[in-house]
């Protein structure tokens, strides 16, 4: 199959190979880890034609035998000898007992560069902080960007490839279909997301009730871009005629975040620089999934999808991304990178002056110079006189981008 450029991860790791850290590409299940790994194994083909080269794919019959961290070791050293410019490459690690002594052996001899992927099931950021503590670095791997679903889906960027955005979602997995085939497309994100909650939840946290975790889920699903506290789930559940212990509903809003299904994000006091701990709003890896525990049609749900968007194209630029708390009012997002900060406000249409003074108003109340943007459906973008320094752009033009 194909491998479709994703330029942003593999000039990533290849900024920080040989820095004397292990590195691990996490993310949701679908997203693409394992295309990015076979990526950057080109990449160092094409680069470091001298380089040595061990890649381990553990869904490969070839690498069957390949089941303890002695073997793994075994095999790779003798392919990567000492001193020289080594590269180990292992898609699905967590198939390999005690996999992380082999990791922490090569890492201490300082034998190769350790890129590895595994299944969500078994590795995880509290896991990998145990099993290879200071000794690695996360690369986070994300849905498709508008721009890769054009890339990938061979469209022109126009209203209607934003409208098949929204809808079906980024996982590249989705190339094998056409937009208007959605019975097929269904099916596939059925699977998708039935492979995370099977492996990645209930098997790995042993959770009896599926149900009543998937009551929980939808209702974070329907409920995205609002405030969402333990107790408002439990008095969902209990009108539902559920019974439901606090605990438990905390302990499966952690198993949607640490399967990197349903991302929570917190608040933060923009007067009061500082980040407040309770009532965080969730959204999607990816929105596809959403949309198939929601229903296909977006028309009710629109605005909720564009958050969710626009959510991920600034954590894929590299922010840290939280909600702006006003005294009287709020802002949906308030991202930070090292010095630089922006702020965001989603609105669908900004159809009334009602809307015009609540999304950038909210926005003028912040009193100091970093960008502040209003991003909306509407085919015009530009600013408005009342409100100098704040940036009126069209959803379709804030997805292209570079922030």
């Amino acid at each position: 199959m194909e491998l479709f450029p994703r330029p942003q991860y593999t000039e990533k790791i290849a900024g920080l190979i040989n820095r004397g850290m292990m590195l691990i590409l996490v993310g949701q299940r679908r997203v693409g880890k394992s295309k990015v790994l076979e990526l950057f194994k080109d990449w160092l083909r094409r680069n470091r034609p001298e380089a040595n080269v061990v890649y381990i794919n553990k869904e490969y019959q070839e690498f069957r035998e390949i089941v303890t961290a002695e073997q793994l070791y075994d095999y790779a050293t003798v392919r990567l000898p000492e001193g020289g410019d080594n590269y180990l490459l292992i898609d699905e690690v967590q198939d390999i007992e005690n996999y992380e002594n082999a990791l922490r052996s090569f890492h201490a001899e300082s034998r190769c560069q350790v890129i590895a992927t595994g299944s969500n099931a078994y590795i995880f950021s509290s896991e990998l902080g145990t099993r290879l503590a200071g000794r690695y670095i996360e690369i986070k791997i994300y849905n498709l960007s508008y721009l890769e679903f054009l890339l990938f889906h061979n469209m022109e960027d126009s209203d209607e490839s934003l409208l098949h955005y929204l809808i079906l979602g980024g996982l590249p997995g989705l190339l094998a279909f056409k937009p208007e085939e959605k019975s097929q497309i269904n099916d596939y994100l059925e699977g998708v997301y039935n492979t995370i909650l099977v492996k990645d939840i209930v098997s790995r946290e042993k959770v009896r009730n599926v149900t009543q975790l998937e009551n929980i889920l939808r209702f974070v699903a329907d409920n995205i871009g609002k405030p969402i506290s333990v107790a408002n789930i439990v008095r969902y559940m209990t009108s539902r005629g559920e019974k439901i212990s606090d605990e438990t509903v905390s302990n499966y809003l952690r198993y949607l975040s640490d399967a990197f299904l349903a991302i929570p994000i917190r608040r933060f006091d923009i007067h009061g620089k500082m980040l407040l701990e309770s009532n965080n709003k969730y959204y999607f890896s990816d929105h596809g999934i959403r949309n198939y525990l929601c229903g296909s049609d977006i028309r009710g749900s629109i605005e909720k999808i564009m958050e969710n968007v626009v959510f991920n194209h600034l954590r894929r630029e590299g922010f840290d991304v939280s909600v702006g708390i006003l005294r009287a009012g709020e802002v949906d997002f308030v991202a930070t990178k090292a010095d630089k900060r922006i702020y965001v406000q989603v609105t669908y249409l900004l159809a009334s002056d009602d809307t015009v003074k609540r999304e950038f108003g909210n926005l003028a109340a912040i009193k100091d110079n970093y960008p502040k943007f209003v991003v909306s459906m509407d085919p015009v973008s530009g600013g408005f006189s009342d409100y100098p320094g704040i940036k009126h752009v069209s959803l379709r033009e804030f997805l292209k981008m570079n922030l």
